[in-house]
């Protein structure tokens, strides 16, 4: 479906055992291969607890998988460690659901945003106004937003400052887990629209993480439906509505 020259991440065989009560184990990825291709949206569908957020997180390696290689630009990241594990974090970058929680409130936009460029060294303290200002006009909010504090700002002007704290760093690859769900129907058409007008411009590779079948069909080019740890079902957005043909996908949709 697409160019193999621009595959970034390559997910094999990823599967993830958590122990359980009475010497058992929970199977919450089994067997997982999916790929994420430059500026292109893998949208990662199922309900709560399917096992998608699992997954997820083992491209921007806060876990990591039971068995399995995940290839980033051919290397496998699960076996990175250290220093290298820490540089590795520049090139993929998260979008979480709930920015309340991912920031830190005594912290103004300013320091918010550009925290990951000075944990890397890639600009100096007196450089961070005008740095925070550029990435929130990017966003398509007002530069003077820089002075305020999270909790004086709104929950789709949180996530733009999510948004723009994740493309600082330049990443070849964002991972959105959920990060539409906790607006109201018109502020999300909104991040959406902005999401995919920064993808036309950076050629990013997008992962979105959703229970909603619907809004991953409007942005996504490719779709994953995940059940009971599993993928079920794998295609082009735009063939769902008529190649649909596990019953859970139907059931979704």
């Amino acid at each position: 479906m697409f160019d193999e020259k621009d595959l970034i991440i390559d997910a094999r065989h990823i599967t993830r055992r958590f122990p359980a009560a009475g010497g058992k184990e929970l199977t919450a990825c089994n067997d997982i291969n999916l790929q994420l291709y430059r500026g292109k949206t893998l949208g990662l569908v199922g309900e709560s607890g399917c096992g998608k957020s699992t997954f997820m997180r083992f491209l921007v390696s806060l876990d990591k998988p039971t068995e399995g290689e995940i290839l980033f630009n051919g290397k496998d990241i699960t076996k990175l460690k250290g220093e290298e594990l820490r540089l590795h974090r520049q090139h993929i970058q998260m979008v979480f659901q709930d920015p309340t929680n991912s920031f830190n409130p005594k912290m103004k936009i300013r320091d918010i945003i550009c925290e990951p460029l000075l944990n890397f060294k890639k600009i100096r303290p007196s450089e961070k106004d005008a740095v925070a200002r550029k990435y929130l006009e990017m966003v398509d909010l007002p530069g003077d937003f820089a002075d305020r504090y999270p909790h004086n700002m709104s929950g789709g002007q949180r996530q733009r400052v999510a948004i723009a704290r994740a493309i600082v760093l330049d990443p070849e690859v964002i991972i959105m887990d959920e990060a539409t769900s906790a607006l109201d129907v018109s502020v999300q058409k909104n991040i959406i629209e902005l999401i995919i007008k920064l993808q036309k411009e950076k050629n990013i590779a997008i992962g979105f993480i959703c229970h909603d079948i619907g809004l991953v069909r409007s942005m996504a080019h490719q779709i994953a439906v995940m059940y009971l740890g599993n993928i079920v079902e794998l295609m082009p957005a735009e063939d769902l509505p008529q190649k649909a043909g596990h019953p859970y996908t139907q059931a979704l949709m």
